[in-house]
């Protein structure tokens, strides 16, 4: 079964909505970022699946394919990666590539983790990712700590949600600050110890 992974860039206090200046998609690309971007290049070559709501693809498809020159390679790899879209209202995505969920999104969801592939990522999406958590098909997730604090904002689990435990299985700090930890949701990750 592949694996589902939340990827979110996420602030000391925890918030998941960037409501402030604090992350720069463009500045992932900078000297000081180099050993970030390698660790998100590492990630995109282990996924095959996109996964977000329409909010979030809507503001990825107003700028990365709009980029001239991306220094980051975040642009290319949107464009190659099959992107699964769950939105009612999305019918045309104007987007290479894209698969658009329509209806039973947590059953077509539960089934594309049957196919054969590698992981599927999800990212923002706030809305989907309680959806997808609360139905118990999140595998792992993937946190990039920003060093801010934002004293606002959604978080990332639903209120009253609990995770009785997770498994750290890879911690990281970059010359920026931000720091990564990869959890499993145990008993749900092949490289669950």
């Amino acid at each position: 079964m592949r694996t589902l992974a939340i990827t979110q860039n996420i602030t000391v206090d925890g918030s998941i909505e960037i409501l402030g200046d604090w992350f720069d998609p463009q500045g992932q690309g900078g000297a000081d970022n180099s050993d970030l971007l390698d660790e998100l290049h590492r990630q995109d070559e282990g996924a095959d699946g996109f996964l977000v709501g329409r909010r979030t693809f809507e503001d990825l498809r107003g700028y990365w394919p709009q980029l001239a020159d991306d220094p980051t390679g975040v642009a290319d790899y949107l464009d190659r990666v099959q992107k699964y879209v769950v939105s009612a209202t999305v019918t045309d995505p104007q987007w290479q590539n894209t698969t658009i969920i329509a209806s039973d999104p947590i059953g077509r969801i539960r089934a594309l983790k049957e196919q054969p592939g590698r992981d599927i990522v999800t990212t923002g999406s706030i809305t989907l990712c309680h959806a997808l958590i609360e139905a118990g098909l999140v595998d792992e997730y993937r946190l990039f700590v920003y060093p801010v604090v934002q004293g606002r904002g959604r978080r990332l689990f639903p209120d009253g949600f609990e995770v009785p435990r997770l498994t750290l299985l890879d911690a990281k700090a970059f010359r920026n600050g931000i720091t990564y930890s990869r959890y499993a949701v145990q008993g749900r990750s092949p490289d669950d110890a």
